[in-house]
């Protein structure tokens, strides 16, 4: 990894996405696919969840990027479904050239970087495409807060539970009584043991 591509903070290294994205290429770098898992609403508190996909000469690697303004720093926030995306991406691509270092866009807290994901600067793509468009917010995603409490679960919050187990080698088994709140929830939580999985075997690489 190039020099220019790190930062330390605080003692501690992390690297810039464009730095793993440099390396992916320098290593055959294929594609590059995501879609969107989640977007946020009113109903999951604003969670946007993304799944990428990155092919290479040594094969397929995946991750699971989430955003929320609990997650993001401030000025990231009108911005969540960029950022969550970015953040699936830099995952798989970690994976993908074996860097157990933590990517800076990672983090909760920044700020700097803020300025390319304004309206006036997109996020590069090179090799990136979205592999399903942006859904529209379903009536239960779309109901006044209070309202969606009580609707079932909708369809695509059960494909994407489904998605989620499938990549955690779980059964794919969503209670037919399951609310959409209860929904995002658990569709959270799988992320975040997703997540946690992607580190561990991270790690074990890098040793």
């Amino acid at each position: 990894m190039k020099k220019e591509f790190m930062v330390n903070r605080q003692g501690k290294d992390f690297v810039l996405y464009a730095g793993l994205l440099d390396q992916a290429h320098r290593e055959g770098l294929k594609r590059i696919t995501t879609s969107l898992i989640q977007a946020p609403s009113d109903t999951n508190g604003h969670l946007a969840i993304c799944h990428a996909e990155v092919e290479t000469e040594k094969g397929i690697f995946t991750g699971i990027g989430d955003a929320c303004p609990e997650n993001v720093g401030r000025m990231i926030v009108p911005h969540i479904t960029r950022m969550a995306e970015t953040r699936a991406k830099a995952r798989a691509l970690r994976d993908a050239i074996n860097v157990g270092v933590t990517a800076l866009e990672e983090l909760g807290d920044v700020e700097e970087d803020s300025s390319m994901y304004g309206p006036s600067r997109r996020p590069a793509r090179p090799m990136a495409a979205l592999a399903q468009p942006v859904p529209s917010p379903s009536h239960a995603e779309s109901a006044a807060p209070g309202e969606g409490h009580s609707m079932p679960a909708t369809q695509q919050q059960i494909d994407r539970l489904h998605k989620l187990q499938a990549a955690l080698g779980q059964a794919a088994m969503v209670s037919s009584t399951m609310t959409s709140e209860e929904a995002a929830t658990r569709i959270a939580e799988l992320v975040r043991q997703f997540n946690a999985q992607s580190r561990q075997a991270a790690r074990a690489q890098a040793r």
